[in-house]
């Protein structure tokens, strides 16, 4: 199917005010354009609830797309009873919501990764140096595959996905101990070894002194067959478009942006309304 107009959106975090704004300065219509989204569909903007719930009802219509990010797979983690709500999440209406397993369903069908076209790749935190298109490809369809398996089976990987320290990824590496360091490189990582060794503490801009031996993931000049489209990294403010990755989170939530990028020219279109909620 063609489209008038494709748009990559970065990072939602429930900020509905200004993502429905973005869509009027979009002139976006389901019936001729498709959104993308790169995935923390919700979490600390003013209403995660009705943010899920709209995205959902566009991709039902095959008028958009979503990745999976870490906040995402946080809110599914909540609804498991694998952890709790974290502090500054203002997600709490999405549990109390009567459609609340409806959307967490579909929300544990959604894909790690996605190709908005033939010249791109979209994920929520990155692809390591380490590994091909082709391979994060793979390794991506092995942790759909979990989170879209029965309950039980989902309860089973859920707890085993967090981890304050990364763990190295090696030949050897199986299990859910591969499960986590899939879902850490797409939805967590900023930082990386070039051997694809990862940091999880480091969360500034890029002017900002950084861990020896550890650089942004996309400064090691990987040959890449697709630009990488990629969120998560608010303080980057999506800044950073390169011949081979964009990052599209404007950091609206924390008193910015929300970003859209036309697939068709490149060119970068920002909401003029920040999140409602203090960005603090």
């Amino acid at each position: 199917m063609s489209f008038r107009q494709q748009y990559v959106i970065g990072d939602l975090q429930g900020c509905y005010a200004a993502y429905l704004q973005l869509l009027e300065i979009l002139d976006f219509d389901p019936t001729q354009d498709k959104l993308w989204f790169a995935g923390d569909l919700v979490a600390r903007g003013e209403d995660s609830l009705n943010t899920l719930r709209h995205v959902k009802s566009l991709c039902e219509q095959g008028a958009a797309a979503t990745v999976l990010g870490n906040h995402d797979i946080n809110l599914l983690a909540v609804w498991r009873g694998v952890t709790k709500i974290k502090k500054k999440d203002k997600t709490a209406p999405i549990f109390a919501a009567d459609d609340c397993d409806e959307l967490l369903d579909w929300l544990r069908h959604q894909p790690i990764l996605a190709y908005p076209d033939e010249h791109t790749v979209l994920v929520h935190a990155g692809i390591p140096p380490h590994w091909s298109i082709e391979e994060a490809a793979n390794y991506a369809q092995h942790l759909e595959s979990q989170l879209r398996g029965s309950l039980k089976q989902l309860d089973k990987l859920l707890p085993h996905l967090y981890s304050k320290t990364a763990d190295d990824w090696h030949a050897g590496i199986n299990g859910f101990t591969k499960m986590r360091a899939i879902a850490n490189y797409f939805t967590r990582m900023r930082l990386c070894k070039q051997d694809g060794s990862l940091e999880f503490s480091f969360a500034a801009g890029l002017d900002e002194s950084m861990p020896k031996d550890f650089l942004p993931w996309f400064e090691w000049h990987a040959p890449r067959s697709r630009k990488i489209l990629f969120g998560h990294w608010a303080a980057l403010k999506g800044e950073i478009d390169l011949p081979y990755a964009r990052a599209l989170d404007g950091g609206c939530v924390w008193g910015n942006y929300l970003l859209a990028y036309r697939l068709s020219d490149g060119k970068a279109i920002t909401s003029s309304a920040h999140c409602l909620l203090p960005s603090s």
